[in-house]
């Protein structure tokens, strides 16, 4: 059986002209991929009119709501007490995302509840990403 969660969530698309919007955006974590959490945004959240779906690591999220964390194409870091930014760098440039820090200290509690920290089955999660990268070959 999939163990899995999904917690919806808002946040604030930081734009260079001012013109900031809301965007919704789904968080989800599954126990199958119990290192990685998944942040999904509809169509009108990019710019080529596609849903995108972000994955990081779930001890980033962890460290970036505490201080400055990330690498890489997702970096975060807290805003005050009541925000956390999350930056997503692409090919096609980057976006600058506010959410509020309560709603990301919820849903990342919730994935410990699911899988505790030091509980992911690291052999299992490395054959199933051996199987992907060669499946057919």
């Amino acid at each position: 059986m999939d163990l899995a969660l999904q917690q919806s969530a808002s946040a604030r698309l930081i734009t260079a002209d001012e013109r900031d919007r809301d965007v919704p955006a789904v968080l989800r974590y599954t126990a199958d991929d119990p290192f990685a959490v998944h942040f999904d945004f509809p169509p009108q959240a990019a710019l080529d009119g596609e849903p995108v779906s972000w994955t990081f690591a779930r001890s980033l999220l962890e460290e970036g709501l505490r201080g400055p964390a990330g690498g890489g194409d997702v970096h975060l870091w807290p805003c005050g007490r009541e925000r956390t930014v999350v930056e997503f760098h692409s090919p096609f440039g980057l976006a600058l995302l506010q959410f509020d820090t309560a709603a990301l200290r919820r849903f990342l509690l919730r994935t410990y509840a699911l899988v505790a920290a030091g509980r992911e089955d690291v052999a299992e999660a490395v054959d199933r990403g051996l199987s992907g990268l060669f499946d057919g070959v």
